[in-house]
């Protein structure tokens, strides 16, 4: 296994919850508002230091999306996922993007997001969908 080489962001940012690996910064968020089994997903248009799974197809509240998990380069926690193809014409936005779960990560000051036991757990897309 060679070098690990990681992107180091500057100013605040969010992190893996677990290993601290500068994951995004908040001037990436393009919506707080999507949900996921844990809670709370914020989507982002750009993400660092992380790597991708294989392909798959998920029916999400939106509609059918192609999707890859996203995983910490520093500690291989699973992060949230990224967009790959959006199959329904209003969902396209979303392809490129990713979704980190707050709950899987630091806030920007440092701060932990806890899920609580009334967690939202029926999809993984915006609350006004």
């Amino acid at each position: 296994m060679g070098r690990l080489f990681l992107v180091n962001l500057e100013g605040k940012m969010y992190s893996c919850k677990h290993c601290s690996t500068h994951l995004a910064l908040p001037e990436d968020i393009i919506s707080r508002s999507f949900h996921c089994k844990h809670g709370k997903a914020y989507l982002f248009n750009k993400v660092v230091n992380v790597t991708v799974g294989a392909k798959e197809d998920r029916m999400m509240m939106t509609g059918l999306h192609t999707v890859v998990d996203i995983f910490c380069v520093g500690c291989g926690s699973i992060l949230g996922w990224k967009y790959e193809a959006a199959h329904e014409k209003n969902q396209k936005y979303k392809e490129g993007k990713f979704i980190l779960e707050r709950f899987k990560v630091a806030g920007p000051n440092g701060n932990y997001y806890w899920t609580s036991t009334d967690a939202h757990v029926a999809g993984s897309d915006p609350d006004d969908a």
